[in-house]
């Protein structure tokens, strides 16, 4: 018999016919076949929403080859990706080709190896056409949000916006935490240490905690002052000494955001990076002896479970290198009560004993360091937790208690394998270990330090994918792209890996704010995630998702239509004159913000940046302080006198002088706060426009 294999990549094509007989042809589609039109919306709205899919443009010589090799063959295996995609491409390839059941089957693999794809040979299968609904019920309701939305924000803003069903629930969460930084005013607190002298010859530091039971917080110095005034009469004497032990658990394998998250901390990927690379490891790659191997298994899963000849393969390979550090039973943590596909497995090694080492010279540095964070993480999941002793006291000084505490490694377990970038800094302090009750203690000196809080933090890609996990907002696949996409469109910019919101994102924001503000809220993309995991779960038909969701989507984008003026960000004439040939300066948008560009564009090409008064001197050289913007698009107050003058402010200026030190306030949230933080001072922001 003649046999064909479809897969989407070429590289992937490769891996497998490795494996396959000379009876195997393996053929790629090179991703989707058929689509959405690009040019309309592409679904028949009169006809229940009917979509209406075109071959791709190009794709149609592809399709031709693959005609050709399916009438020479007697059967075919449809072989994408093991997810809800993948089965759609399936899908679309069956009846693109004309398939029937009687000729095609579907076949699956989490692992590009030779007895997993033999395995998946053996176990033919008809499409699943619950995975299918489910993603034309994503594919849908995106194209709906888009094509319904994104011609708005052209016809207000600028033409090349867009709108996402996701993206801009991601955008409102940024802009959110950005508002809540902005909003933050520090509150001011006071540490006290204690440098204490031990048996006459050690010192360690004790930290203050309050008294006896109760725990204090030194909010100024007035109060370190009184506590330090009732302290000079105290003498110190241990009170109480505690040992024990604590265990530090192995991690479970990896995810799909557990594994952009610590490549993008200890790596420094971005989420994009990461996938890509993953990608070409799982598709396969040329290894030195042993030809095309695919070095991981499938990368957008949200299950951490584990196969059991995977169980027996590191169990093997732990009893040769680590057998003393064999875990009695694995940490297995549940998946949270999501829908997982059961074919699909936490991202692991395809073969264990391929380790890092044995690859070196056949794979990239990228591809190395990728494959050892997932190989280590593996291995290390299925050994002992590591151990610590522990050593605590506390301090008695009058009312007063001091504490110092300690712990030391004793057991590395899983340790000698793995160690998160979390993992904590060890700073033992072995004297601890050998204190009593009636051990001497004395004073030598107090460490007194004042402090701020701070707000919360800017998101970086692997905070980010933390918190959409946690929202349950989109799924393993849709995180880096829906990240790549709102960096790409400039509503978001990256510095130094925090992620800031950009002027052009904060007017996209308002906008889906308040006109579609079902669609942007956390909450009702997470409650459609369900919806569509009902779908493939059989529960509920993928029609139905979308006739309860597109009636309310027409009536918001009708009335924003009617409701939302014209936003006058662009063309506006300025009082600035065109040095190159005299025409005045129009105030034109581009990819980062405002600018000056010439009323004889484009006879004249002439450009300048545009700085926007705020109608406050500054309090350096009195000159006037504008609207400026980063290189990259994050917004901020500077001098425009720079850089004779370096006056500058993340926060708005105001005329109003602090009553404390004389600096000038600056508005956060509902406040005004002066600019030495230091000074502390702050007080309610006037309810009238005459602030600035």
């Amino acid at each position: 018999m003649k046999n064909l294999v479809i897969v989407e990549s070429p590289a992937k094509a490769k891996t497998i016919k490795k494996f396959l007989g000379t009876n195997f042809e393996v053929r790629a589609s090179n991703g989707h076949v058929i689509d959405l039109p690009k040019s309309q919306l592409g679904i028949d709205i009169d006809n229940d929403y009917a979509p209406k899919y075109i071959t791709i443009r190009g794709k149609g010589e592809l399709l031709a080859k693959l005609r050709k090799e399916v009438k020479k063959a007697d059967k075919v295996y449809l072989a994408t990706d093991p997810d809800r995609e993948g089965e759609a491409i399936s899908w679309h390839l069956m009846n693109t080709l004309k398939l029937d059941d009687n000729k095609a089957s579907r076949i699956t693999f989490n692992e590009i190896t030779k007895n997993a794809v033999k395995n998946s040979i053996k176990q033919p299968r008809q499409i699943d056409m619950d995975l299918v609904d489910a993603q034309q019920a994503r594919r849908v309701l995106d194209r709906m949000v888009g094509y319904q939305i994104s011609p708005l924000l052209w016809k207000k803003i600028k033409k090349g916006l867009s709108a996402g069903r996701v993206q801009s629930v991601v955008l409102r969460i940024i802009a959110d935490r950005e508002e809540e930084i902005n909003s933050f005013i520090p509150q001011e607190y006071w540490t006290l240490d204690a440098d204490i002298l031990v048996n006459d010859k050690n010192t360690i530091s004790a930290k203050f905690y309050g008294k006896k039971d109760e725990k204090i917080e030194i909010n100024n110095n007035e109060q370190l002052q009184m506590i330090l005034s009732e302290l000079k009469k105290s003498k110190f004497s241990i009170s109480e000494v505690k040992q024990g032990e604590r265990t530090k658990k192995p991690p479970i394998p990896f995810i799909t955001s557990t594994l952009q998250q610590e490549a993008s901390k200890k790596l420094n990927y971005s989420t994009q990076k990461t996938m890509r690379i993953a990608q070409q490891l799982y598709e396969g790659v040329d290894v030195k002896g042993q030809g095309t191997v695919g070095l991981i298994t499938y990368l957008r899963t949200d299950s951490v479970r584990i196969s059991e000849e995977a169980e027996e393969s590191v169990k093997k390979y732990l009893t040769e290198n680590y057998p003393d550090d064999i875990a009695d039973s694995p940490v297995i943590k549940k998946d949270n009560g999501k829908k997982i596909q059961d074919a699909h497995e936490a991202i692991r090694p395809s073969d264990v004993f391929i380790t890092p080492a044995m690859i070196k010279d056949s794979v990239s540095r990228d591809q190395l360091r990728l494959y050892k964070l997932i190989w280590e993480r593996f291995v290390a999941s299925r050994m002992k937790p590591a151990l610590y002793t522990t050593a605590s006291i506390k301090i008695k000084a009058g009312e007063y208690i001091f504490t110092s505490s300690t712990s030391k490694l004793v057991y590395n377990g899983f340790l000698s394998v793995y160690n998160s970038n979390d993992e904590e800094k060890e700073k033992t302090n072995v004297v601890l270990y050998d204190l009593n009750k009636e051990t001497k203690v004395k004073l030598v000196q107090y460490n007194e330090a004042q402090h701020f809080t701070q707000p919360p933090a800017y998101y970086t890609e692997a905070s980010l994918v933390k918190t959409l996990e946690e929202l349950g907002i989109g799924r393993p696949s849709t995180y880096s792209p829906t990240i790549t996409t709102i960096l790409q469109r400039r509503y978001v910019t990256k510095e130094d890996k925090k992620i800031y919101i950009t002027e052009l994102g904060e007017i996209v924001n308002g906008i889906m704010k308040d006109n579609f503000n079902s669609i942007v809220d956390a909450n009702f993309t997470a409650n459609m995630e369900s919806l569509l995991d009902m779908v493939e779960d059989g529960k509920i038909a993928w029609k139905t998702v979308i006739r309860n969701f597109y009636p309310d989507l027409d009536e918001a984008v009708k009335e924003a239509e009617s409701k939302i003026s014209e936003i006058k960000i662009e063309d506006e004439v300025s009082d600035v004159i065109c040095d190159l040939c005299g025409a005045p300066m129009l105030i034109k948008y581009g990819p980062h913000g405002k600018f000056l560009g010439c009323k004889n564009f484009p006879e004249c090409r002439n450009t300048k940046s545009y700085f926007e008064e705020i109608g406050v001197k500054c309090p350096k050289c009195a000159k006037e302080i504008v609207l400026k913007k980063t290189k990259k698009g994050r917004k901020y107050f500077g001098c425009e006198n720079y850089p004779e003058c370096d006056f500058s402010s993340w926060q708005m200026p105001t005329n109003e002088k602090c009553e404390k030190c004389g600096n000038i306030l600056v508005i956060k949230g509902t406040k005004l706060v002066c600019l030495d933080q230091q000074c502390g001072f702050s007080k309610d922001k006037p309810t009238d426009n005459d602030i600035v």
